[in-house]
């Protein structure tokens, strides 16, 4: 059974028995974790079961191969064939209204009921396992029996703590409509959060997507060891504004190489580049390399 941890878990990480929450504010960040999610599923041989409000229904397939996802490819390859998947019945996108108002109401323990029904049929036509993701701003419509959303949350928790689930779920919690009272609560009924997958992680440097402002955020040490993968990294990402965010909050040390390949991120056909959250200990650094002031490079440092 899956324990959940204080920080979020990268979606390509996650194994039947998690029930996390995605708490966004940005679509693209969504899309892609999305995206990864479905794919994976595909790929492990488990039937994917996407619950739709905000995004409609008959757009949900276009909207997870949108090619842009605003902050470079997604980090899990998209070598699945969702629409494939789609037509074979592998990939399954359903309404938030004919999902849980069959009976013209919302009822927690039927839809608790509905989910088991469905996870079993998956597992009899030969599926290991189930992906659910669920889309929570129906709850806020005021559709009969959805001031009870909050205790459907908590007893699926229930559920996927105390059962050997053969499923997993990801519910989707739009930080620009639920407020913080309401997202505490959210915290207090999952397993944890999910996020974007890195794309890099070996241990002492990690690079990961970033949506607003698009770029990416390095984590870690950056010399000789990483110097390549880095540099691999940096020139795959695209990003639909042009201008390149690095965020370097987390780097703790950077040899002269790194800055270097840092600063020279902004031309590889980008309109410019943002250096954000410099910590002190690379100030200096930037400064005696002259990339401070370079022309195309703005810098923003951490107090």
């Amino acid at each position: 059974m899956p324990v959940a941890g204080t920080h979020p878990k990268p979606v390509g990480a996650m194994e039947l028995g998690d029930h996390l929450a995605l708490v966004f504010d940005d679509d693209g960040e969504r899309r892609s974790i999305m995206a990864a999610y479905a794919r994976d599923g595909v790929r492990a041989g488990e039937k994917v079961i996407y619950i739709s409000d905000g995004v409609p229904a008959a757009d949900v397939l276009a909207w997870l191969l949108a090619a842009d996802a605003g902050a470079g490819p997604d980090p899990d390859g998209g070598d699945i064939d969702l629409a494939a998947a789609m037509e074979a019945g592998h990939f399954v996108v359903r309404t938030a209204e004919e999902t849980f108002l069959a009976s013209g109401r919302f009822d927690p323990q039927e839809s608790l009921q509905l989910m088991a029904t469905e996870i079993d049929l998956a597992l009899v036509q030969g599926y290991r396992g189930v992906r659910i993701a669920g889309e929570a701003r129906f709850s806020l419509r005021r559709w009969p029996g959805t001031d009870q959303h909050g205790d459907f949350e908590r007893m699926l928790d229930e559920v996927f703590m105390t059962t050997d689930l053969k499923a997993m779920a990801i519910c989707q919690f739009d930080r620009r409509w639920f407020d913080d009272v309401r997202l505490a609560a959210v915290d207090a009924s999952h397993m944890g959060r999910v996020r974007v997958n890195d794309y890099y992680d070996d241990g002492s440097l990690r690079i990961t997507p970033i949506f607003s402002p698009p770029g990416a955020a390095l984590a870690g040490t950056i010399d000789r060891s990483n110097l390549s993968a880095a540099e691999d990294v940096l020139e795959s990402i695209t990003t639909r504004t042009g201008l390149l965010c690095l965020d370097l909050g987390g780097v703790t040390d950077c040899d002269a190489d790194g800055l270097r390949l840092l600063a020279g991120a902004g031309g590889r056909g980008h309109g410019g580049l943002l250096l954000r959250g410099v910590p002190p200990a690379l100030r200096d650094r930037l400064r005696e390399e002259g990339l401070d002031d370079a022309p195309g490079i703005s810098v923003e440092y951490r107090a």
